[in-house]
């Protein structure tokens, strides 16, 4: 129904119209979003304020997992082409085996193993992550905010070119076949899939791995590290091209499926001593400033091991209650007796040959103590991924940390 507009209002609905199209002068950087269509409307009363369109940037992720996008969706003509159909069926058998071998597993053992860690868990940090939302939130899906740090660069939200790339669902798959198989990435051959379908760091990533642990992504924003460690908004360009000296980083805003709210940050960032001296370690002041961490560890190069690591090390040492990692992360040496108390699980064998130099021979002589021996594992984990050579070690802090 129809209803005509008085003359004497015509005036100011122009005047109203004209300020709707006038260019801004103020930048104001806004939550990065998914593609969508043309909004056609013109709103003629009061402008409100924007209301945040999170099903789009949800369908995007929905898309990329190979998931149904929700009706009225843009992406929805897109998910009926033959290419997609193939991919969502066989992502879906693919996820259907990873969660009957591995995720089920993880749920039943951490539910008696970690039960009072998990409660105490508010703040994960987890460094030399990559994108892997995966398999942090299924060792503590209860916690609130998850704080992830690695070498890949951040991404963006996939543009509709991309997301209609006949590449990218061949790409997908590869990205995903380690962490599906083996629990990790296999970062190298990963950048390769990722960059040659042009979707550019860990956020597209953590989309998929969102959608695929019943997230619903609520929201994305681009966020930078200053020098002091406080966290601020950032542009897509500088998302794109960081200058040296820049920590560049994601924020998503997601809801579990029991209605959680939980915010996910990932910062790209070399973590190295002699790095950190360039951004004014504003990476480990931010962590500084979460209050009391569990720190999460796997697959992780046996960088902290190592001397030029000491200060993301010394970190950890510092503000975690709890340590959950396998033996790539902190040496057993470094936790000293009065300080933790260490339960080790699985089976400690020597490293795999690209780090053979990393055996612990601590490790063997505990994992060896009848009057202590190690508890089950029954998943596999880590660079010795299958399930009986696997190993944990769950450290917890004799003190806690003062807030």
């Amino acid at each position: 129904m129809r209803f005509p507009i008085p003359q004497r209002l015509l005036p100011a609905l122009l005047v109203l119209l004209a300020a709707c199209n006038e260019p801004s002068t103020t930048k104001t950087e806004q939550p990065a979003t998914a593609p969508t269509a043309a909004d056609t409307a013109v709103a003629v009363a009061p402008a409100q304020p924007a209301v945040p369109d999170t099903a789009a940037i949800h369908n995007v992720a929905a898309y990329l997992a190979g998931l149904p996008v929700s009706r009225g969706s843009d992406l929805q003509k897109l998910a009926a082409q033959p290419a997609w159909q193939a991919y969502a069926t066989d992502a879906n058998k693919s996820w259907e085996k990873y969660h009957a071998s591995r995720t089920a597993k993880i749920e039943a053992w951490a539910a008696t193993e970690l039960d009072s860690v998990r409660a105490a868990s508010p703040t994960i940090f987890y460094p030399f992550s990559g994108p892997d939302l995966l398999n942090v939130t299924t060792m503590f899906p209860g916690s609130q905010t998850y704080v992830l740090l690695g070498l890949e660069p951040v991404g963006t939200v996939p543009a509709r070119a991309n997301l209609e790339n006949s590449k990218l669902f061949p790409a997908l798959k590869e990205s995903l076949w380690s962490v599906l198989n083996f629990s990790f990435f296999r970062t190298n051959s990963m950048a390769v899939n990722l960059k040659s379908v042009e979707l550019d760091g860990a956020l597209p990533l953590m989309l998929l791995f969102a959608a695929r642990t019943q997230h619903q992504v609520e929201a994305v924003r681009y966020v930078q590290l200053l020098p002091d460690g406080q966290l601020a908004e950032a542009d897509s360009a500088l998302i794109r091209k960081p200058g040296p000296k820049t920590v560049p980083g994601i924020e998503l805003k997601l809801r579990s499926a029991s209605g959680q709210p939980k915010t996910v940050q990932y910062f790209s960032a070399d973590i190295s001593d002699w790095k950190l001296g360039q951004t004014q370690e504003a990476a480990l002041k931010y962590v500084r400033t979460l209050g009391p961490l569990t720190t999460y560890v796997k697959s992780a190069t046996y960088l902290m091991h190592k001397t030029y690591f000491s200060k993301v090390r010394n970190l950890v040492l510092e503000r975690s209650n709890y340590v959950l990692q396998d033996d790539s992360g902190i040496a057993m040496k470094y936790f000293q007796p009065a300080d933790w108390q260490l339960t080790y699980y699985g089976t400690y064998k020597r490293p795999i040959n690209l780090f053979a130099k990393q055996y612990q021979p601590e490790m063997t002589a505990a994992y060896t103590d009848k009057a202590n021996p190690p508890r089950p594992l029954p998943f596999g984990t880590g660079y010795n991924w299958r399930e009986n050579d696997s190993n944990l070690l769950l450290a917890r802090r004799a003190r806690p940390v003062a807030e």
